[in-house]
């Protein structure tokens, strides 16, 4: 590929020499000694991007004082938040949100014909690469047969996206799919996509060297953090503007130094160190900041647990959670499989240009905190947030303190019931560990046997997410902990659905090697696919009896999974408690079943001579697993999994499809469908307008994330969505899910604001995805969006802080503006959200003054008109909002409006961020 650098003012462009060959590079030291600022102390994350202005400075995007800007930085103790255009080297999809993402890229094709031009200018100019890894389902789990029909049935349900992007590929240059039953997009990039420092030539012919850094359209593309790539996610609108050319606008960010010292104990897994960094970071607070790994603890920290620590940036807040190249960073760079030349370059390069970590490294940080990892004790997390840290023997205990305040003033569920599903006799009640009166409880009959189910019992123990299969210390230790359990003759309670998803072919490759797949296999944890499965909600069904168990008689089923997700309704739409665990963890809660037990101290079962079997007779030592690890992870299996990795297998390979410059829509789809957004688009742009007598679309609480916005996971034949698909013949079998109908923007404008578990203040005590019309009646979010449609009538959304939090899906954006929401009013909003409503060209705006929805007494019954919007609106300015009661009182109210930056506002003005790339590309070819 050919990149174009800049014109080089300050003399900055210097030679590498690395194993006898040179490459250009572009020189921090050079550009200190040209007197563009002292670099010396900055951040090495920081570097990255002030890399990226020396070789992009063309006097217009990126200027001197862009570069001098990062020198004030240090100065002014890690803050100066200019407005600069950064440029990543490449872009990374999974098909959730890739699909949508060529979807608009075919539709912008059709646009530009429309606006008389070339549809070859809708092209990538940067590599992208999409990897499918969101489509499978376990549908089957816990027998040899598991991976292969789970593959079958995806190829079934999943055919037409997988055509669409087949096409894709053909039609548009510097776009490569990996195709389904590879691994998870992050896994896949951080063994095998990524270089650390990438290499191209540039418009001279000249090879350059330069930091490999890349925006994705999921939120944990952080993971690749932790090989030092520098990249977060961003939403797919976001990302089609960066792999058309656009820039990046963003503020230079605020960096906080996380000091790790100390090494982790014996019986503590990297995923227990990650708990304990996502809930000290939330509590710190650094949402749109970059986070810096520094410390000699790093020492003891392999590079499969930074890329843990990196992948969870999504849940502590951060932008990204960074991590330097050192000695460790080489030896995984060449353990996986990398070119002995590359990772030669990787450290020379790093050791030139001052992104080398070096014993005592310590720059400017706008602030720090630190953590003694010798501090760190066993632990989950949940029931419905990351951040939820709990410790291991705590666990039953808080659990039961969960169940109580559920079922405290619930006086449907006040009384511990027991009841009998299914034919014979009634057993004795079985006790609870820890019951107070406040557990339900009923008895199922189902093939496996009688048993009870009750408030705690686990229904779901999932070994899923690159979050942890990337990481071969904790699933060796899976493996190992199975192995003892199968040795001492315990396996998994019959009403546990177990599933194993490793996030890369490489993970099954030494998990056979070492034999601990037969033992995984004995205890249920059978392969049911290379995909996210539980950690974006395709867990599959659970058994009938157990999930009618559960929803009659109003049981809070429990999910255990090694994944970086637990928001409410997420998982399986027939579980409320969601618990993020080590994959050792997950199998030992497996085997006892129940969240009431107290894992440390309790036995998990009995052995074949009756006796008890405790958590310490089958937890593995560090040095029994690292021995493993050494022997069984291995360079070849990389450079053997990874020989064909955009191939495929048959399947993939007999997918037919077109060749044709723009895509021929299928009118019939219900899963790809052209978008409306660029129908009758005018050539030139608008001005933003004042909002004027909008009504509220919802009142939304707290932490209201991505999910609850937008869910991913199933939906039944009543929702909108569900009625949409019926009354085109859609069997419900076929449904599939939201995320797998990102392609079709009437499946998801029904699913906007639909999770099941989202409550919306207008109406009280009510679950779901509803409102109030505008006759007053409860109805679907999206039937009173239509309604209010009709009547001509704008919308808004109160909401409180951390809004848009979690996934960087765009859909979220998306689906709020289809639905004709104007504005979105909140406490606090989360990066990527605020980027994506801005992209679609939904203003979001934040109180100020100390008000609130609830200090304002909102109700949603309210008239919201803001002004200040038009003419000259300066990026963060603060505008008036006149709230119309329903008694007639009026309050003025002062709101900040988050257009953050210059190059934003005209997103806004043009209707969102395609708009503006389409109208200068149609403009450029006339």
């Amino acid at each position: 590929m050919t990149i174009i650098t800049g014109q080089d003012t300050a003399g900055t462009r210097k030679t590498l020499s690395v194993e006898g060959k040179t490459i250009d590079y572009y020189s921090i030291p050079a550009a200190e000694a040209a007197g563009l600022g002292t670099f010396s102390q900055l951040p090495a994350c920081l570097k990255v991007v002030l890399e990226n202005m020396l070789r992009f400075e063309d006097g217009k995007t990126v200027t001197t004082d862009d570069i001098r800007a990062f020198g004030e930085w240090a100065k002014q103790g890690g803050r100066n938040p200019r407005e600069i255009a950064y440029r990543p080297a490449r872009v990374l999809m999974q098909d959730f949100t890739g699909v949508p993402a060529v979807v608009d890229l075919a539709a912008m094709r059709d646009g530009i014909v429309a606006l008389g031009g070339d549809p070859k200018k809708i092209n990538p100019l940067n590599p992208v690469d999409l990897v499918i890894d969101h489509s499978v389902m376990i549908d089957e789990f816990g027998n040899p047969r598991a991976f292969q029909m789970n593959v079958d049935r995806e190829y079934e349900r999943n055919m037409e996206r997988y055509t669409f992007l087949k096409w894709g590929q053909k039609a548009f240059n510097n776009f490569r799919v990996v195709p389904p039953g590879t691994g998870i997009c992050h896994q896949v990039n951080l063994e095998y996509l990524a270089q650390t420092v990438w290499t191209d030539t540039d418009q001279n012919g000249k090879e350059v060297a330069y930091p490999d850094t890349l925006v994705g359209t999921d939120s944990h593309t952080t993971m690749v953090n932790g090989a030092a790539v520098l990249g977060w996610g961003v939403g797919g609108i976001e990302a089609e503007a960066a792999m058309l050319g656009q820039p990046i606008s963003m503020l230079i960010p605020e960096v906080v130094g996380f000091k790790l010292t100390g090494a982790m104990r014996e019986g503590t897994t990297a995923t227990d160190l990650v708990l304990k960094v996502v809930q000290m970071l939330r509590a710190k607070g650094v949402v749109g900041k970059f986070v810096e790994f520094y410390g000699d603890g790093l020492d003891n920290v392999p590079l499969a647990d930074r890329a843990t620590i990196g992948n969870m940036a999504p849940e502590y807040g951060a932008t990204c959670g960074f991590f330097l190249i050192d000695d460790e960073t080489l030896r995984y760079l060449e353990q996986t499989g990398r070119d002995k030349d590359r990772v030669a370059l990787v450290g020379a390069y790093a050791k030139a240009n001052g992104m080398w970590r070096d014993p005592g490294y310590s720059p400017v940080y706008t602030d720090t905190l630190e953590l003694d990892m010798g501090t760190v004790v066993p632990a989950i997390s949940g029931p419905k947030r990351p951040q939820d840290f709990v410790a291991l023997d705590a666990a039953a205990k808080t659990f039961n303190a969960y169940v109580k305040g559920q079922r405290d003033g619930n006086d449907a569920s006040q009384k511990a019931e027991v009841r009998w599903e299914g034919e014979g006799g009634q057993p004795e009640p079985a006790t609870i560990p820890g019951d107070e009166g406040h557990h339900n409880r009923g008895y199922v009959k189902t093939a496996d046997g009688s048993y009870q189910l009750h408030d705690g019992s686990i229904v779901i123990a999932s070994i899923t997410s690159c979050t942890n299969t990337s990481n071969p210390y904790v699933m060796i230790g899976a493996g190992l902990v199975a192995r003892k359990a199968r040795a001492l003759g315990l396996t998994r309670k019959p009403w546990v659905k177990t599933s194993l998803a490793p996030g890369s072919q490489v993970v099954s490759a030494y998990l056979e090697a070492a034999d601990l797949q037969e033992d995984l296999d004995a205890i249920g944890f059978n392969l049911v696919g290379y995909g996210c499965t539980t950690c974006i909600g395709n867990s599959g069904p659970l058994a009938t009896e157990i999930s009618e168990a559960i929803n009659k008689y109003d049981l809070i089923g429990v999910s255990v999974l090694s994944g970086n997700r637990n928001f409410e309704g997420r998982i399986s739409p027939d579980v409320r408690a969601n618990y993020l665990a080590s994959p050792p963890l997950v199998v030992a809660y497996a085997l006892v079943g129940d969240m009431n037990v107290d894992i440390v101290t309790e036995p998990l079962g009995q052995d074949q001579n009756g006796n008890n079997v405790y958590l310490k007779d089958i937890w593995p030592t560090q040095k029994e697993i690292a021995d493993l690890v050494e022997a069984t992870v291995t360079r070849e299996a990389f450079l053997s999994k990874y020989a064909d990795v955009f191939k495929g297998d048959d399947k993939w390979q007999g997918v037919e499809t077109t060749d044709s410059l723009t895509y021929d829509w299928p009118v019939s789809s219900t899963y790809v469908q052209n978008p409306p957004y660029f129908r009758d688009m005018s050539p030139e742009a608008g001005t933003i307008s004042n909002v004027k007598d909008a009504r509220v679309l919802a009142v939304l609480a707290d932490m209201v994330t991505t999910d609850h916005i937008s869910p991913a996971g199933s939906f039944k034949e009543t929702t909108p969505a569900g009625k949409y698909l019926i009354d085109r013949q859609v069997p419900v079998r076929e449904f599939n899910s939201y995320g797998s109908r990102r392609g079709n923007h009437e499946v998801m404008m029904r699913g906007t604001f639909a999770n099941i578990r989202i409550r919306n203040e207008m109406l009280d005590g009510v679950e779901g995805g509803y409102t109030t019309g505008p006759d007053g009646s409860q109805m679907a979010i999206f039937d009173a969006a239509m309604a209010h449609h009709a009547k001509g009538t704008p919308l808004v959304i109160f909401a409180g802080k951390e809004y848009g939090a979690g996934s960087s899906r765009d859909w979220a954006a998306k689906g709020t503006a289809l639905l004709g929401v104007k504005a979105v009013i909140a406490e606090s909003f989360e990066r990527i959200h605020r980027s994506n409503l801005v992209g679609m060209g939904v203003i979001p705006f934040e109180f100020t003054n100390g008000d609130t929805r609830a200090s304002l007494g909102l109700t949603g019954d309210e008239t919201v008109s803001i002004t200040g919007l038009e003419g000259d609106l300066k990026p963060l300015s603060e505008v008036p909002c006149e709230i119309t009661f329903a008694d007639g009182t009026v309050k003025n109210i002062a709101l900040k409006c988050r257009i953050d930056t210059a190059v934003e506002k005209e997103y806004v003005e043009n209707g969102g961020v395609l708009h503006y790339v389409l109208r200068n590309l149609a403009k450029s070819a006339a």
